[in-house]
């Protein structure tokens, strides 16, 4: 356990550090901070500090910056995540208030706040497994074709053309609507097998098979892999760090262009209504072991339907960055709460 002296000298390096780009050393502190005690209490703090692994000296005659340890603990013992002010929470709820349709709210929140965190973000697409149906509809496209368009309380809004077995007429396609609308509306995608399962056989045996086509695709439309779609934005940020991954910034850049990376990085914390912290090889993907993530889950309620975050360098603004994933997850959350 660290006392709280050392702790106190922990935290004003990592501040130090993160804003100055520069190792810290124990003259720094004592101009920097009011810690209360001598130099020579400070290095010797520093120096236990050092052997516990919580700071290291890159280079021999330079100061100390944070391990992925000292991050580790500077995080853990922050008090809470520190509020947004009004001014800030103002600006990301009229930029994300503008927001047309869904395509545009995710485009909108991953500019924000790869701008606000200036690092790299991340938000995931609401998946539909876990959305409702808010509304279905079928439209008749000739003879055997149909589209069907399906709405869901998430706001995505998925189209499939669906070839049909034998010819129906206008009225056909909308008792077949009205029947399907009526045993799926406020149903949730993972749940809508069962709820349609047995609506062909209500329909005369010459429509049946196209009723079937239609669920068929229905039930195809909301296991998409589409829906694992991730919005990603700021990747320039990362020349600002050009010290930090000077041999290492290729794979970080390969890393992050990988759709399956993105989910297994966002799949650790959206589950999480908390901002969750993952330092340096704490983090599950190799090639992003010299990074930090910050993200969360947002949804509808006490319902998490996807995630949100942010990946830059092990030496980044924690407490910003952690406000700044909250906000924009928050208002996520209300604005599918609004609609």
């Amino acid at each position: 356990m660290l006392e709280d002296r050392r702790l106190a000298v922990l935290r004003a390096i990592v501040e130090d550090y993160v804003s100055t780009r520069e190792p810290v050393g124990s003259k720094a502190l004592v101009e920097r901070h009011r810690l209360g005690v001598s130099s020579a209490t400070i290095r010797n703090d520093m120096a236990a500090l050092e052997e516990e692994g919580y700071i290291a000296q890159p280079h021999t005659s330079a100061g100390r910056i944070p391990t992925d340890l000292g991050y580790r603990a500077f995080v853990d013992r922050l008090s809470g995540v520190k509020p947004m002010s009004s001014a800030e929470r103002r600006a990301i709820s009229s930029f994300l208030a503008g927001a047309v349709d869904l395509d545009d709210v995710m485009s909108r929140s991953v500019r924000l706040l790869a701008q606000i965190t200036r690092q790299v973000a991340l938000v995931q697409y609401p998946s539909l497994v876990q959305s409702a149906i808010l509304h279905l509809e079928i439209v008749r496209l000739g003879e055997t074709r149909a589209l069907l368009v399906l709405i869901a309380d998430t706001g995505r809004v998925e189209q499939r053309v669906v070839d049909l077995p034998a010819p129906v007429s206008d009225d056909d396609i909308a008792r077949i609507r009205s029947r399907l609308l009526s045993a799926s509306a406020g149903v949730t995608c993972s749940d809508l097998g069962p709820a349609v399962e047995g609506v062909p056989a209500e329909f005369e045996p010459g429509l049946r098979p196209s009723v079937a086509a239609i669920i068929a695709t229905l039930l195809e439309t909301t296991l998409d892999t589409e829906e694992q779609r991730i919005v990603l934005g700021g990747t320039a940020n990362l020349a600002r760090y050009r010290d930090v991954f000077s041999t290492n910034l290729e794979p970080v850049l390969e890393a992050l262009e990988e759709q399956v990376v993105l989910l297994r990085l966002l799949g650790e914390v959206s589950a999480a209504t908390e901002v969750t912290v993952m330092i340096g090889h704490e983090n599950p993907v190799e090639d992003l072991q010299g990074t930090s993530l910050v993200g969360t889950g947002y949804g509808r309620g006490e319902s998490l339907v996807a995630g949100v975050g942010v990946v830059g360098p092990t030496r980044m603004d924690y407490p910003g960055t952690m406000a700044a994933v909250r906000a924009v997850a928050e208002y996520l959350s209300r604005i599918l709460d609004e609609n």
